[in-house]
């Protein structure tokens, strides 16, 4: 449950976009967050898949978590269970790929190691 598949006409994104740009990032490991798909550095989750298939969810910041939505409500929301916790939903449908490969490397070199980071670049 909640990883996308397609490539539908639109060029959505899918979990396979968003784990490989992910998975692209020195020491990214496929992981499980709740028993759902994810992908994390040094434990810490990246993105992991919703619990529909419709979007995923992005660690975040709190600052960029009301950034995002204030800003791209069509592409970032929070269900109440998250609200108050680092992290946003991202509806793959409408999500820029160039814009979430930038989000994806901020997640990751939050919880990154100074080795790693430095294997980035």
């Amino acid at each position: 449950m909640g990883a996308a598949t397609g490539g539908e006409a639109g060029g959505a994104m899918t979990w396979d976009d968003v784990a490989a740009m992910a998975l692209a990032l020195p020491g990214a490991e496929l992981s499980t967050s709740y028993g759902r798909p994810a992908v994390k550095v040094r434990g810490k989750m990246v993105v992991v898949t919703g619990k529909s298939d419709d979007h995923f969810v992005l660690a975040a910041t709190l600052d960029e978590v009301d950034m995002l939505i204030e800003t791209e409500p069509e592409v970032f929301f929070q269900t109440p269970h998250y609200v108050g916790w680092p992290a946003v939903l991202v509806r793959y449908a409408v999500a820029d790929p160039e814009r979430l490969a930038v989000l994806i490397e901020r997640a990751w070199a939050r919880n990154a190691s100074k080795a790693q980071l430095a294997a980035r670049g």
